[in-house]
């Protein structure tokens, strides 16, 4: 009942949106949209929020503090990198930008300059990157106030929200930022001045609402919202599911990310080793690359695994939707990393889920919010390669317990994490931001 009345309250949201931004291309609220990188292979929840909300009437200005490199581009990303504000990191135009600023506003421009450096001199990673874009993020705010824009929104808590709060000391444009997962688990540096300054504070879970309130104090618990990132759940195919494996076939394993500490591939090979010595037939498949991967191979060698993980490298979306639909279970083996990385809620959960596909993952983060113990998947201890396999044999050797997971898994993305919902509530927040005017400069 719950999940029903929140689905037909976003489902109005979406309508008074639609309503609010319906007419001309030239009435379209625009809002300037700041990333790390972008493109960017791994972050297609960005992407996807972003072709969202122009569905929804809004004229986005895509504004990266870096250009990517990936060599593989998912199809609706290639419209936004043709029409992306990529600035270098020196030019005649950046200097220019400063020196106006300087002159016409020596106050603000200096004190926030000096502000980034007080409050990230615990952080080498954040004071280099404030030294760093500082130049760059004044040219960016005065392409901003001559584009229009109403809105500023930046992805990630690390360097893009510190980028748009200084925006908005320069232009007074309001800004509102989303945390997802090692940007904020791995400093804080600087988060209560982000969070106290920005219109709105988006959490894509629980966990991380909980984490920015125990860090910026419970005053802010009004401003921190959680909205799920979202997949297009009726884009997964789901009708195999209702079969029952055959038990002559190799069980089929899928784990997608990059292949990097924070993702815990290793204790999913270490699980593989532990099948393979109770002669279970599997194939696992490594979908992702990353920094690790030379050593998660070699990995594979050591325990005399070949033939039974496949990597199959990077993927676009397409690619990862193919192999999901032949798959009979997830495993998210997620980890905590030396470096303090930690999990958001991959979304590769949320798109194997829309397959009606078991999920087995760690029980790290925001993770337990949308894979429920017994309900709609298996959680295991971080980095216990003995849970991860005995929670695959139990569902390779149950196969009404996959069925339960599978209708289970279904109906919880498709009441709480559909795109087209969560960007609607989304959409709300900015309109509600939008409306408070802004600062003088």
């Amino acid at each position: 009942m719950e999940s029903q009345t929140q689905t037909d309250r976003t489902s109005r949201e979406v309508e008074h949106v639609a309503e609010q931004e319906s007419g001309s291309h030239a009435n379209r609220k625009r809002v300037a949209y700041l990333v790390s990188w972008f493109p960017k292979l791994t972050e297609t929840f960005v992407l996807r929020e972003m072709v969202e909300l122009e569905k929804l009437g809004y004229q986005i200005e895509l504004f990266p503090l870096r250009k990517g490199s990936t060599k593989i581009l998912h199809p609706a990303a290639a419209d936004f990198v043709a029409r992306a504000h990529f600035t270098g990191f020196l030019s005649i135009a950046i200097v220019i930008a400063n020196l106006i600023a300087m002159f016409r506003m020596p106050i603000r421009y200096f004190s926030t300059f000096g502000l980034l450096i007080w409050k990230n001199l615990g952080s080498q990673r954040y004071l280099t990157a404030a030294i760093v874009f500082f130049p760059k993020t004044i040219y960016i705010a005065q392409v901003i106030k001559s584009l229009e824009v109403d809105y500023v929104h930046a992805h990630f808590a690390s360097h893009p929200a510190m980028a748009a709060y200084v925006i908005r000391r320069i232009t007074g444009i309001q800004y509102g930022f989303t945390a997802h997962g090692s940007d904020l688990h791995r400093d804080q540096h600087m988060l209560l001045e982000k969070t106290k300054d920005a219109a709105h504070v988006i959490a894509i879970s629980e966990y991380n609402r909980q984490m920015i309130l125990d860090v910026c104090g419970q005053e802010f618990r009004d401003k921190v919202k959680v909205v799920h990132c979202g997949v297009e759940t009726q884009r997964y195919p789901r009708s195999q599911w209702s079969a029952v494996t055959d038990s002559a076939t190799d069980f089929q394993i899928a784990c997608v990310g990059t292949l990097h500490e924070v993702k815990g591939q290793s204790y999913l090979i270490e699980a593989c080793k532990i099948l393979n010595d109770r002669q279970v037939g599997f194939c696992c498949h490594l979908v992702g690359d990353g920094p690790d991967r030379v050593e998660l191979e070699r990995q594979v060698i050591s325990l005399g695994l070949e033939g039974k993980l496949i990597f199959h490298g990077s993927c676009d979306e397409e690619q990862v939707k193919d192999i999901l639909s032949g798959m009979d279970v997830l495993v998210c083996p997620s980890v905590l990393a030396r470096d303090g990385r930690r999990e958001g809620i991959p979304v590769v959960i949320m798109e194997a889920m829309s397959c009606g596909i078991p999920c087995v993952a760690s029980d790290i983060s925001g993770i337990p919010e949308i894979v429920r113990h017994g309900v709609n998947g298996l959680l295991t201890p971080c980095g216990d390669s003995g849970a991860i396999a005995d929670s695959i044999m139990q569902l390779l050797k149950d196969s009404d317990l996959r069925q339960q997971f599978s209708k289970s898994a279904v109906e919880t993305v498709e009441a709480e994490y559909e795109l087209s919902l969560n960007t609607a509530s989304l959409a709300r927040l900015l309109e509600i931001s939008m409306a408070k005017k802004e600062i003088a400069v």
